[in-house]
């Protein structure tokens, strides 16, 4: 049947119509003592007359489309719920299995065999079938509804002609029409769009639409994984006409009434060197009972005003997002690098949280308010750590001359809220962020680990108190907010991480209850040992993921009650939408007008930044990794000193110090009959050599793959 009308048809009085056949066949079907019903039998039981045949089929059709009913072999079908079947999406897709997450939040794992040529975001109808982990396994029965019929992948030479190699299934070779209005060759990168498709993703056919550039080339890899992930690197004209008219009308004295001018206090900001979006700067003094924190952020909220083109774009982007050199922002630059942007000695609209905090960093009170300020210097991590390290030279200590008494006062304050925090027994998990460094022909040419100097931390501490600051506004006046928010780890992800620690002997507290403190003494047990590593991983990947919620859930991480993300209102749309709600608290609007106005504003945000977020995490990571395999393609044969960060079934993965990853596949080992304890080694049954989760080893760069961000490593057999 055809599926594809969604046109109403029209029908006499005397016709039964679509919606009552949809009753009548789910009546039927769910009556009949056996589970398969043929449609010409059902189509009997509904009482088709000839004249009212289109009627059922479009009946049959839309409760098909919709998951409720399932043709099997023969032309039977039946309630796809009677066989326990589900609806769902297929999320994403790998070498040789999918996933898919149903409507009820559940993941299923998908072989490749059980896929039946789904892509992703198609809707499918699932089975499950014996599972082989334990995880929920299934086979796609139906596919429902098609997704994106776009896919980015490389041209291929084989069996005589080019092929698309899709970046979703690398071991596929799909057939190019003859159709495609643009030329490619052997090795680009493209963008190709489904002609046909079959019941397997090598029977699907495709034609090129856009060619990106060379699959060796990161740049070129980058743009098709921004393409694949939906993400649009330039702004519709009607977001930009309304940035250009904000920059054009500048910062108005008019709208500094009803602000308190901070104009006098030596405020300034600290970024890296080259950041352009400065939404953040900073105050502190010294008071009788301890200090008073400033903390000042770009009112962004006074320019994008609430469902304004500009307001639409930012929530639909949700995020700015950062790879390479490059920067995708969520605001045109008019406002992320021009009015938005706290640049020195030019007068600024912010929103000033100060919050007075007793000798130990205890906050004692906190007030918000509409401000205008002036920042004196666009203060660098990298010059102030010199300043605190005593080796800055002259041209620093002068550039910084300004704000020369409040730079020690900001160091002391930090270490108290650094002992604050360690009193509260927040875990300390470190994360390796590394520094890309391109050159001129946007050639990845070295990779660095991004260190986190002092300046780093004492901004990170100022920042947490504001957000913490912003959440308990929220809860105290019982309104409507976008939380950022972190459950505790579910339990069995607590017992896996307790069945690792036992595998590598790194003693572990007793809990009947996993809490913060756990895994901060989890981690201590092992800072000074060769697995702090692999155990910072572990401790990591047993966590649950931060997100946005409408609901104050608390940080577990943190070990915060009350936390929110308030400072970067330029790059991060929950800071913005949570302006514009404190904005109104500070008009005076009750409690009984915020909820109306901002309930259902504020669980839309928390929803779509938190999908926003996972998208831009995702295309940043892919992103490094193509630059990652571009700077080690120019290595291949050199030997580097590494430590194993992860073991599978079919190798292990060692991570270099400059953070590149690769594996070291099972098959290039010595020989032997290997022994996988997940997931923490792979032992050799009879000479009992083993690779453990943190053990350092010398590797070989032995291949890479540009496009697909793989790096291929071998152990180094001179060692």
């Amino acid at each position: 049947m055809s599926g594809k009308s969604k046109k109403k048809i029209s029908s006499s009085n005397s016709e039964i119509s679509v919606e009552s056949y949809k009753n009548k066949i789910v009546t039927f079907l769910q009556s009949y003592n056996k589970k398969l019903m043929t449609v010409a039998e059902l189509e009997k039981k509904c009482r088709t007359k000839k004249s009212g045949r289109n009627n059922f089929v479009q009946a049959f059709d839309e409760l098909r489309t919709d998951g409720v009913v399932v043709m099997r072999k023969g032309m039977k079908t039946a309630l796809a719920e009677r066989l326990g079947m589900r609806t769902g999406e297929i999320t994403r897709l790998s070498r040789t299995f999918g996933f898919a997450i149903t409507d009820d939040g559940t993941e299923y794992f998908i072989p490749g065999k059980c896929m039946l040529g789904a892509m992703p975001h198609d809707r499918v109808l699932i089975s499950a079938i014996p599972s082989r982990s334990g995880e929920p396994e299934g086979e796609v029965v139906d596919i429902l509804s098609f997704g994106n019929n776009e896919m980015t992948g490389l041209i291929e030479y084989a069996d005589g002609g080019l092929y698309l190699v899709p970046d979703i299934s690398p071991n596929t070779h799909i057939i190019i029409d003859k159709g495609s209005t643009v030329d490619f060759s052997e090795g680009d990168k493209v963008l190709a769009e489904i002609t046909h498709r079959g019941k397997r993703h090598a029977e699907h056919k495709v034609r090129i639409i856009s060619v990106f550039g060379s699959s060796e080339l990161a740049a070129s890899c980058a743009e098709s994984i921004l393409v694949l992930h939906g993400v649009e690197k330039n702004f519709h004209e009607d977001v930009l006409k309304e940035a250009h008219k904000i920059e054009e009308g500048g910062v108005q004295e008019y709208s500094f009434n009803n602000r308190e001018d901070l104009r006098h206090l030596p405020v300034f900001t600290i970024d890296g060197a080259e950041s352009k979006d400065l939404d953040d700067a900073i105050s502190v003094e010294r008071t009788e009972k301890g200090w008073l924190l400033g903390v000042h952020i770009a009112d962004v909220s006074h320019y994008v005003k609430g469902n304004s083109s500009l307001d639409k774009e930012a929530l639909r982007r949700g995020t700015s997002i950062y790879y390479a050199d490059k920067v995708i922002p969520m605001l045109p630059k008019e406002l992320s690098n021009g009015i938005c942007s706290l640049n020195p000695d030019e007068d600024r609209l912010t929103l000033s949280a100060f919050m007075e905090l007793d000798a130990d960093g205890t906050m004692l009170s906190y007030h918000f308010c509409k401000s205008v300020i002036r920042s004196r210097v666009k203060g660098i991590y990298t010059e102030i750590n010199r300043i605190l390290d005593g080796t800055a030279d002259d041209d620093i200590l002068a550039k910084y001359d300004c704000v020369a008494r409040e730079i020690p006062l900001i160091d002391e304050l930090a270490d108290i809220l650094i002992a604050r925090k360690k009193r509260r027994h927040a875990p300390e998990i470190e994360t390796t962020e590394s520094r890309l460094i391109i050159d001129n022909n946007g050639i990845c040419v070295d990779i660095e680990p991004r260190e986190r100097g002092k300046s780093e931390r004492i901004i990170e501490e100022f920042m947490l108190c504001a957000n913490e600051a912003a959440a308990k506004l929220a809860r105290e006046k019982n309104v409507p907010f976008v939380y950022r928010v972190h459950e505790a780890p579910p339990e069995e992800k607590t017992a896996v991480l307790c069945e690792l620690l036992t595998k590598l002997h790194i003693e572990y507290p007793h809990f009947t209850e996993f809490k913060p403190a756990h895994a901060a003494e989890i981690l201590n047990n092992a800072r000074d040992t060769e697995k702090f590593q692999a155990v910072n991983m572990m401790v990591l990947r047993s966590m649950s993921k931060a997100k946005y919620s409408e609901e104050p859930l608390g940080h577990f991480g943190l070990v915060l009650d009350d936390y929110a993300h308030f400072t970067s209102p330029i790059r991060r749309y929950p800071d913005l939408a949570i302006h514009r709600i404190i904005t109104d608290i500070l008009a005076g609007y009750d409690e009984k007008w915020l909820s109306k106005r901002y309930g259902g504003f504020a669980v839309n945000a928390s929803e779509k930044s938190s999908a926003a977020e996972l998208r831009a995490v995702a295309v940043e990571r892919e992103c490094e990794d193509c630059y990652k395999a571009e700077y080690m393609k120019h290595h291949i044969g050199e030997s580097f000193t590494a430590k194993i960060s992860g073991v599978t079934e079919y190798g292990f993965y060692a991570e270099l110090q400059n953070s590149v990853e690769g594996l070291v596949h099972i098959r290039t080992l010595p020989e032997g009959e290997y022994d996988y304890s997940e997931p923490v080694a792979l032992t050799e049954k009879f000479s009992s050599v083993s690779y453990e989760l943190g053990d350092t080893v010398q590797v070989v760069c032995a291949s890479v793959d540009v496009s697909s961000g793989n790096i291929d490593f071998v152990l180094d057999e001179e060692e």
